[in-house]
């Protein structure tokens, strides 16, 4: 089966996509759309944050839950959307503690593609979603795809920091390999948790000076 891909990805993972859950997948959302159901992100978009972030450079994974489900929002990397859509709550903490970690510079967006190109993995869970309908597609095998990226990076890479924001996320820590890899844990930036410890983290300050210890280059936090 040929999923439209980068090729760092495609070779990576294609034992996953000739896999029957992987084709159900493909096969469910063919039928939603054919019966007229609205799904986010659009097509081209699912596969944006493995596009933008090829395998051989992920430097940090960044995980999060469900695609937004509002008209405009998703395009296919977690906590991050299209320029000129309102900044979500969730993303609005994180520059927050960004602003107090690294001295990071509040943008009027929070399209954060920037760090997708510099190696940031902004990675959801599940990869598509209908509209006004969120987590909807969390049992049509998504997490079972995501797992498998998650174990891939943590079988095959060193080195990788994984940032895990609240219980969901951090129930993935049982696939990565705690000697290769480093893992931050925070709880979630929502409005209902992040009074909880995310502020104060200070994640993004902690993964520089981890990057700068294995000789790889920091990663530039500021979204312009």
């Amino acid at each position: 089966m040929k999923v439209q891909i980068e090729n760092s990805w495609q070779a990576a993972l294609q034992t996953e996509f000739e896999k029957d859950y992987f084709k159900n997948i493909t096969s469910f959302l063919k039928t939603e759309k054919a019966n007229g159901k609205i799904i986010y992100p659009i097509g081209t978009n699912i596969f944006n944050a493995f596009n933008t972030t090829p395998f051989d450079q992920v430097k940090v994974v960044i995980l999060g839950q469900d695609p937004y489900h509002s008209e405009g929002q998703a395009h296919g990397l977690s906590f991050s959307v299209q320029k000129g859509v309102a900044i979500p709550p969730s993303l609005q903490n994180i520059y927050k503690e960004l602003h107090t970690d690294v001295g990071f510079t509040i943008p009027q967006h929070g399209c954060l593609q920037a760090w997708a190109e510099q190696g940031v993995l902004l990675l959801n869970a599940s990869l598509s979603v209908e509209k006004g309908m969120p987590m909807s597609h969390a049992k049509i095998g998504w997490h079972t795809f995501t797992d498998a990226v998650i174990k891939k990076i943590s079988e095959e890479k060193t080195g990788v920091i994984f940032l895990l924001w609240g219980k969901f996320a951090q129930e993935k820590k049982s696939l990565i390999d705690t000697q290769k890899h480093a893992i931050l844990m925070a709880p979630h930036p929502s409005p209902f948790s992040v009074h909880t410890g995310f502020w104060g983290c200070k994640h993004f300050s902690k993964v520089n000076e981890i990057l700068q210890s294995q000789h790889k280059e920091i990663i530039n936090w500021q979204i312009v």
